[in-house]
């Protein structure tokens, strides 16, 4: 049964308080022609269970991470996540909690947020982060406007194996804005040419490791900003940065990545968590929000939001970005996450990425396949030369219980025949045998 508040009585005075005899009179600007006069053409209503098992029936027919070996990664990942982490997030005050404009009433979910900052500054060697954005995506955007708005250039320099979704946006946010995006091209799935980086670029912005999984040389980057005057962006995976050096020991100006892989679950490709650390000279400049810790007149410790005038709801057209929100549920699962593994724990993680990414290969490579880029350092992700289609190979292997990796050819022509393959912690030496057993029948 629907819930309609307002009775007929209710209505009825309502209509005549306005001045109109019944509801079609509040549309009366809209043309005849253009109006449906007709039932709309859905299924008949189902009762409570009745749609419990119809949702069910359609649950069955689609194919996800628990039905299949996962190695489509991209961006979003399989990674395991602690049952403390939904336990905590799933919590009403926190599931349901809003904007905390009251500090008074918001200590909790506000030192949180704190924690949550404090945990992305030191994974990316930063010295602040902001309380979490939209995704990775928006996150590079933001960085790619905030230093147009340091330098007053129009000129974006990202390099081709910036994952390619996340330049989409950014050609958008350009393309809005007047900009410039100039593509830094690559050789062997690395960053290969940065000449083009010139006095006009606002930033040059690299991923490491990149879309291909291939780890760059980030000091080439940052040489190449610093001699043009360009601030240095990385976009850089979380998980990563427990092994590897973080961006900040590079002399990152900017660091964005994407807190999926933190726990957050994969869903349908969202919701996402956007990280964004910086220097602190441009803590001003910074988009989003900023959890600080204070203390009150008595001298206890307490957290609140700080230098709001940043942000759209505050200044609009003085605004520094116009993104006023964060992922706080999500962030609160990236905190809950990093708070269970520890740093060892993540370190882990990590370790037995690398240590699953180097048997895949191996096995792989024996069933008939070859690496695209052979040369370069990976990490968790690398991509697949094969002997024919690599959507062909993709959907054959589905009937094996293996969701393989991403065929290439939709983003770069030139590899039609290419595959990115995924491996997190989550596999295991039986899975990756299977994957390359049936692989090896599927190339025969």
């Amino acid at each position: 049964m629907p819930y309609v508040p307002h009775t007929d009585q209710d209505r009825e005075e309502m209509l005549a308080t306005i001045g109109v005899q019944s509801i079609d009179d509040l549309f009366i600007d809209i043309p005849e022609n253009l109006k449906f006069k007709r039932e709309l053409n859905i299924p008949s209503a189902k009762n409570e269970y009745e749609l419990y098992l119809h949702l069910a029936t359609l649950a069955r027919q689609n194919l996800d991470a628990t039905r299949l070996d996962w190695y489509l990664g991209a961006g979003i990942y399989d990674r395991y996540i602690p049952s403390s982490v939904a336990a905590i997030i799933s919590r009403g005050e926190f599931l349901t909690a809003y904007t905390p404009y009251q500090p008074e009433f918001s200590q909790g979910y506000l030192q949180t947020i704190y924690e949550f900052q404090s945990m992305v500054a030191e994974i990316y060697g930063m010295d602040i982060a902001n309380a979490s954005m939209y995704d990775a995506a928006t996150s590079m955007a933001e960085a790619a406007f905030m230093a147009s708005a340091h330098n007053g250039r129009t000129v974006i320099a990202i390099s081709d194996a910036v994952h390619p979704h996340y330049r989409q946006v950014l050609e958008t946010y350009c393309w809005a804005n007047s900009m410039t995006v100039r593509s830094l091209p690559l050789a062997e799935g690395l960053t290969a040419d940065y000449s083009t980086v010139a006095e006009d670029c606002a930033c040059v912005i690299v991923q490491s490791p990149n879309f291909f999984g291939n780890i760059e040389a980030l000091e080439s980057a940052r040489d190449a900003a610093r001699s043009s005057g360009a601030l240095f962006v990385v976009v850089a995976d979380p998980v990563a940065c427990a092994l590897m050096k973080p961006p900040g020991e590079f002399d990152a100006d900017v660091v964005v990545g994407e807190g999926q892989s933190l726990g957050v679950a994969m869903g349908f490709g969202g919701p996402l968590v956007g990280h964004f650390a910086c220097k602190q000279e441009y803590v001003r400049k910074i988009p989003g929000r900023i959890v600080g810790r204070t203390h009150d007149h008595a001298g206890r410790p307490g957290f609140t939001m700080t230098l709001r005038t940043r942000e759209q709801d505050i200044r609009r057209e003085k605004a520094t970005s116009n993104i006023c929100t964060n992922e706080a549920l999500m962030a609160l699962a990236n905190t809950v996450h990093l708070a269970a593994l520890g740093k060892n724990g993540l370190q882990s993680v990590a370790d037995s990425t690398v240590r699953n990414t180097q048997y895949a290969m191996q096995k792989l490579a024996e069933a008939g396949a070859k690496r695209k880029f052979p040369t370069a350092k990976v990490f968790g992700e690398f991509v697949l030369q094969l002997p024919k289609s690599a959507d062909v190979v993709q959907q054959a292997l589905i009937s094996e219980g293996i969701m393989a990796g991403l065929p290439l050819g939709r983003y770069f022509g030139e590899m039609e025949n290419c595959l990115l393959v995924a491996v997190t912690e989550t596999r295991t030496k039986v899975q990756i045998d299977h994957f390359a057993a049936s692989l090896a029948k599927v190339l025969a």
